[in-house]
């Protein structure tokens, strides 16, 4: 996992129209983490998903982690805190810190470990850990519309940046570059 910026280092607001438009967009962020499967090996990734309740945060984890290769049943982590997953030699952890009360429940569950080299961790609700979780390489923002979804998505880290970037260029061409 590589070390956060204080600033943005890009950003982008994706309009959302339907569930096809979310399924694209955890394609795109997928392809984007596939790119750079030797960063993600040595350093890991860290993926915030933010958004009221119903936003869309865990429609969104589950097309990325289908995008990526995981097969069968893809649960929310409401209940059990956290779903494990391994494709190849990549682990990926998707977190939901929804019943934290506060950070120190971050610490207190031993989640440290399941961050770092080989790991790909997605986080809803990372503000209830704030401060105990580690920051993010990219941060997702999903917000209702009178139509729709709109996803902020901002980049912390170079490999944020990348993954942003071919995003972008993948939703730009329809999902298919």
């Amino acid at each position: 996992m590589a070390t956060s910026a204080t600033a943005p280092l890009a950003s982008a607001t994706f309009r959302l129209a339907d569930e096809q438009a979310t399924l694209a967009l955890g394609d795109a962020l997928a392809r984007g983490l596939e790119e750079q499967r030797a960063h993600l090996l040595a350093c890991g990734f860290v993926l915030w998903l933010r958004g009221d309740l119903g936003a869309g945060k865990t429609s969104l984890a589950r097309a990325l982690l289908r995008a990526l290769g995981v097969q069968g049943s893809v649960k929310s982590p409401t209940f059990s805190l956290v779903e494990p997953y391994v494709i190849s030699s990549l682990h990926l952890h998707h977190f939901d810190f929804y019943r934290f009360s506060d950070a120190g429940d971050f610490a207190a569950a031993g989640f440290r470990e399941l961050f770092g080299p080989g790991n790909v961790c997605l986080i809803e609700w990372p503000e209830r850990a704030l401060g105990a979780a580690p920051a993010p390489d990219l941060s997702v923002r999903l917000d209702v519309l009178d139509e729709g979804r709109a996803a902020c998505c901002t980049a912390w880290s170079e490999a944020g940046d990348r993954c942003l970037r071919l995003a972008m260029t993948m939703m730009e061409a329809g999902g298919d570059a």
